[in-house]
């Protein structure tokens, strides 16, 4: 199975175009999901930085990115309880993060269609962390407005990838467009 750490969607009819775009910042793969690429890069921060200030450079090519999604971690998985396993223990790695704050989980899923439910594990992920802040006597709200933070996973095919975004971070890099 081929790795990566960024998923990226493009709107119809860029394809190429994002494809070459994106380059500079790494290995730029096609996918068999349509308008969908994958890329690996060797620093996330220093990969959003620098697509911040190409797309500053060339505001225009950020209309032909839907998406540009990296992944903090990132796991291989062939079932959905293997997914759901491997999901829950990244999400709760984050929990301190999430003391306090208003947040939600979001996922774009790529394959294991009827076998794997979006809004069911976006449902389950965001229940284990408000039912794990409540072990740690923390505090956490489930929010869709104006949250602090969102947790971001990606599939493709049988591989996910997952990270966490502060408010400020979506502020900073719109491209992420996590929901």
């Amino acid at each position: 199975m081929e790795t990566w750490n960024v998923v990226i969607t493009v709107h119809e009819g860029c394809y190429s175009l994002v494809r070459q775009f994106l380059k500079p910042l790494g290995a730029v793969r096609k996918t068999d999901f349509f308008n969908v690429l994958v890329m690996t890069v060797d620093d996330i921060q220093q990969a959003l930085d620098t697509l911040k200030a190409m797309i500053d450079e060339k505001p225009g090519v950020r209309g032909a990115i839907a998406r540009f999604v990296p992944a903090a971690q990132t796991f291989f998985f062939t079932s959905a309880e293997e997914f759901e396993e491997k999901a829950q223990e990244v999400a709760l790695s984050w929990t301190r993060e999430l003391e306090g704050k208003k947040f939600h989980v979001r996922m774009k899923r790529r394959g294991f269609k009827k076998r794997i439910s979006s809004l069911e594990e976006e449902t389950f992920l965001d229940k284990v962390l408000i039912e794990a802040l409540e072990k740690r006597g923390a505090s956490g709200t489930i929010s869709f407005t104006d949250p602090d933070a969102v947790i971001a996973i990606e599939t493709v095919g049988q591989r996910a990838g997952i990270t966490l975004f502060t408010k400020e971070e979506l502020a900073r890099y719109p491209f992420l467009h996590v929901d």
